[in-house]
């Protein structure tokens, strides 16, 4: 797919490099690298080298996301991954929303990725669910993002196109399938409170993924898009400690 309109600014993907412990970072649906770049600059001050690549079709126009397809997102993201292997020998992968479940879809295709994280991921979304065998309307109107700290300000659409809608969900719908392919460890974290996710996807993707290593965070004063929430430290924290801990396991063994 060809993406016909500019960047908008501030939507970039980022690239900060660091060691070679490697963490690449997935934004959602409709999101762009701008939702997650505070935990990739707060990771990056631990050292990490960080890739946070800008799905395709998203940051441009709506009009750009309407010609995706499931695989167009997944193939961002993949490229992102093996462009970061060739610079780190460990890597970890974290996805939000739409980027976890796309997380969770490398992690059962690359056994060697050592750990990921989980933040609100996507297995169903109830406000959408009423358009599943719908043909129109073609574009909908999108509302503000699920923020609960005030005065922030996400990069995004006010219109999503119904086509990109039914993609989102064949993803959402192919997801379960892949859990029992997963191993590696895995920090799930979920807000109490999501207003566009329910925060029961993560219960279900912990009671049924393989990994044997397994932690779940829930965030008491954020939403959805948690990344840039009044938990994000935390979320950055957490991050840390997980892959510290891993990366010590490794080396032990």
């Amino acid at each position: 797919m060809h993406e016909r309109f500019p960047v908008i600014s501030g939507a970039e993907s980022l690239y900060i490099e660091g060691n070679e412990i490697g963490i690449l970072i997935s934004h959602g649906f409709l999101g762009t690298p701008q939702s997650v770049r505070f935990l990739g600059e707060k990771l990056a001050n631990y050292g990490y080298t960080v890739s946070a690549p800008r799905l395709k079709g998203h940051g441009t126009s709506y009009l750009d996301i309407e010609k995706c397809t499931e695989e167009d997102w997944f193939a961002s993201l993949e490229k992102a991954y093996l462009d970061l292997k060739k610079r780190c020998k460990t890597i970890f992968v974290m996805g939000q929303s739409m980027g976890g479940a796309l997380t969770l879809w490398l992690a059962s295709k690359y056994r060697e990725i050592d750990g990921i994280i989980l933040i609100n991921a996507a297995l169903s979304l109830p406000s959408y669910e009423y358009l599943r065998n719908a043909a129109s309307p073609r574009y909908l109107g999108e509302g503000k993002p699920d923020i609960k700290a005030e005065n922030v300000f996400e990069i995004t659409y006010d219109k999503v196109p119904l086509k990109a809608i039914h993609q989102l969900q064949n993803i959402m719908d192919k997801t379960p399938a892949v859990l029992a392919q997963v191993h590696c460890p895995v920090l799930a974290i979920k807000s109490a409170v999501d207003n566009v996710v329910p925060p029961k996807n993560t219960d279900y993707i912990m009671g049924n993924i393989k990994s044997t290593t397994k932690k779940m965070i829930v965030l008491q004063n954020s939403y959805h898009v948690a990344s840039m929430d009044n938990d994000k430290e935390q979320i950055a924290e957490e991050t840390h400690m997980f892959m510290q801990q891993r990366i010590a396991r490794i080396v032990k063994a």
